[in-house]
């Protein structure tokens, strides 16, 4: 066991049932794991879905959370690489190694594919244990608020990567929750544009406008025709998972371009399929991120100034339930909640 007889915990039980708890410390790591004291961990989009649905839960109860930054306490008898001390962030990714896209090197459709904070107890909590091969080292320098924003940062550059946006293309983001805020973030850093975006909560779409330089628009093609300078929309990110956004985009982008679906999808939408086939528009699936994480804490220090000014001030567990609550009702005008344990 730890040293330490217990911790505190958020806890899920099912539906609608989130709790914080006095739990039992991580087991002492196994010969290939890590014991781990979170430092910072950021509240997603699919934690409030899991909270609504328990679509994606394997077990219950588990603790949430798969976008931390933590410290390494302790490791097991066969870690080579970390030691006591190294600051990491974890790969929220628990994929099985043995199917036909993870020997493919595309873990992010594994057949068997769980995540951290579903699969097994995740970052919500004061330590955790996982395996050695899901963590990487980030540069101490950065804060661990913004570390934890590392795997958001991810699925966007997969995002990115899928609508696969030319220079000089007009590129369109709509939705600028904490993946669609972070795209606009990148498409500027990297030098695309122009890059607009459509976002209807007022706070966040100044906060986004004046932390990426992203120019807001309505979704109105005569808006968006003025914004870009009459280039067709080449790219466009769908990040509400919103179908009638979606239906939407395939009415106001450009002929042959892509869009590329990230946000978590309610129900099902209803396309004008003539217009995909005489315009040749791509729909593009995003699952989390395929190779991007490196990239991701690669970017955090040249980042780190405008992703802080995206997150609200950190909460303790005890406000986590609350703050679920106040996020599914849309009442935080940042992009991302961080929880300090």
């Amino acid at each position: 066991m730890s040293d330490r007889e217990s911790m505190r915990a958020v806890r899920f039980h099912g539906v609608g049932k989130l709790t914080v708890e006095t739990v039992p410390p991580p087991r002492v790591p196994g010969a290939d794991e890590v014991r781990l004291k979170v430092l910072a961990a950021g509240i997603c989009g699919s934690d409030l879905h899991n909270y609504k649905t328990g679509q994606w839960i394997a077990a219950l109860p588990v603790t949430p959370g798969h976008e931390f930054a933590a410290e390494v306490v302790a490791v097991g008898g066969k870690v080579t690489v970390l030691k006591p001390g190294d600051r990491v962030i974890a790969d929220s990714r628990v994929a099985c190694g043995q199917c036909a896209t993870c020997r493919d090197g595309r873990p992010n459709l594994c057949l068997r594919l769980g995540y951290v904070g579903e699969a097994c107890d995740g970052g919500f909590a004061e330590e955790v244990v996982l395996p050695e091969n899901g963590l990487l080292r980030f540069d101490p320098d950065v804060a661990p608020e913004v570390a934890a924003l590392a795997e958001p940062l991810a699925v966007a550059l997969h995002a990115i990567r899928r609508a696969a946006p030319r220079p000089g293309d007009a590129i369109l983001v709509a939705g600028a929750g904490p993946v669609g805020g972070l795209c606009c973030l990148v498409l500027k850093h990297l030098g695309f544009g122009p890059v607009l975006f459509a976002e209807r909560q007022p706070a966040r779409r100044a906060l986004v406008a004046a932390v990426t330089g992203a120019a807001s628009v309505e979704l109105d093609g005569d808006e968006i025709t003025a914004a870009s300078g009459g280039k067709p929309i080449a790219a466009a990110i769908e990040a509400t998972g919103v179908n009638a956004v979606l239906e939407r985009l395939v009415e106001l982008v450009g002929p042959g371009a892509r869009i590329a679906l990230v946000g978590i999808p309610q129900g099902k939408a209803s396309l004008s399929t003539i217009a995909l086939v005489e315009r040749e528009i791509e729909l593009k699936g995003c699952s989390a991120f395929r190779d991007e994480l490196p990239e991701a804490v690669a970017m955090l220090g040249e980042l780190a100034p405008k992703l802080a000014r995206l997150i609200e001030a950190p909460i303790g567990l005890d406000a986590v339930p609350a703050a679920y609550e106040r996020l599914i009702a849309g009442g935080s005008a940042a992009l991302k909640t961080i929880i300090r344990p």
